[in-house]
């Protein structure tokens, strides 16, 4: 069943248990399952990426399957779906499994995907678009914050704030909490208080993201891709900087078969490796032999043309390209 990404506030939760909510909107995706679903649930939530189910099926099925005394309705959130997860998906419908909800979270899915056609033509299946907000949607909500709290507002200061949030709404509704809380104790607020408070994106680094990834952080590295709303835009720039740490990592690790003491070679690379990162890049060095980082640099290679030939996918790809590196055995 299909309804409208502004219809959703007609969900019923005691009717409708499985919704798939796709499109490059994360930012009211994630709004609409706060909001709408973890409010509700808060101790019952479940998240997985789509690539831990599918990599041990068994055990995702033995926590969707168990129920604790205390425990009523479960919260199943999957992130970065694709249609891969669809036979998972048939199968739990098949079990008929008692106090559950599913929320599937995929980005883009085209007409001929699996997933969403499944979900539309379902009975018992929501399925909704969250396609991009424009400009006048976020100049809205904009406006209606500062009407609320009675803040006297020029139109060149919506104007710049649309601007840094990125046209993405997780981001404006981060802006606006930095803005109610300046606000807190004066009820004006002018352009120049408004570039001083306001940035662009509050996102962790891309370098982050492959750092972690690269010390097989898998907890942290996940909570990153889910924190951040990545563009197409940034495929190239997360996968050559993959590229570029690998290669350092390389070298890092011929120098560590030569010479044991990592703490030396470290502080005596070239260029400089930076203090605060020292203790994250052990971690590192530990967590990769020297034959698995050059066999790395191939599949970054490979990974990096596929992103190119699949623009539509590559988010995907490159997420599970990521998560991957966080569990392989060194």
């Amino acid at each position: 069943m299909i309804i409208k990404s502004y219809e959703v506030s007609k969900i019923n939760l005691k009717k409708n248990l499985f919704y798939l909510f796709y499109g490059e909107n994360e930012g009211y995706k994630k709004q609409i399952i706060e909001e709408k679903f973890k409010k509700i649930y808060i101790k019952n939530v479940h998240t997985y990426e789509e690539n831990e189910i599918l990599q041990n099926q068994e055990n995702f099925f033995n926590t969707i399957l168990t129920k604790s005394f205390f425990e009523n309705e479960k919260l199943i959130i999957i992130n970065r779906a694709t249609d891969k997860i669809k036979t998972v998906i048939d199968e739990i419908l098949e079990k008929e499994i008692e106090d559950l909800v599913l929320v599937v979270n995929a980005q883009i899915l085209d007409k001929k995907s699996k997933l969403r056609s499944f979900f539309e033509k379902n009975k018992k299946t929501i399925c909704v678009a969250f396609y991009a907000d424009s400009s006048e949607t976020l100049s809205s909500i904009i406006n209606n914050f500062f009407r609320e709290n009675k803040i006297p507002v020029s139109q060149q200061s919506i104007n710049l704030i649309v601007q840094r949030c990125r046209g993405d709404r997780l981001n404006l509704q981060n802006e606006l909490e930095k803005i109610r809380s300046f606000t807190r104790n004066k009820k004006t607020i002018d352009i120049k208080d408004l570039l001083k408070l306001t940035n662009i994106a509050e996102n962790y680094s891309v370098s982050e993201l492959i750092d972690n990834c690269l010390a097989k952080n898998k907890k942290k590295t996940i909570n990153i891709l889910n924190e951040n709303n990545y563009s197409l835009d940034d495929c190239i720039l997360i996968i050559r900087t993959f590229l570029i740490k690998s290669k350092r990592l390389l070298r890092l690790s011929k120098e560590i078969d030569n010479n044991k003491n990592i703490d030396e070679i470290i502080s005596s690379f070239k260029p400089p490796i930076f203090w605060k990162d020292k203790d994250i890049i052990k971690q590192q060095i530990q967590s990769w032999s020297y034959n698995n980082i050059k066999n790395l640099i191939y599949k970054i290679n490979e990974t990096e043309l596929i992103i190119k030939k699949n623009s539509i996918n590559a988010l995907n790809i490159l997420s599970d390209f990521i998560i991957e590196q966080t569990t392989i055995n060194n």
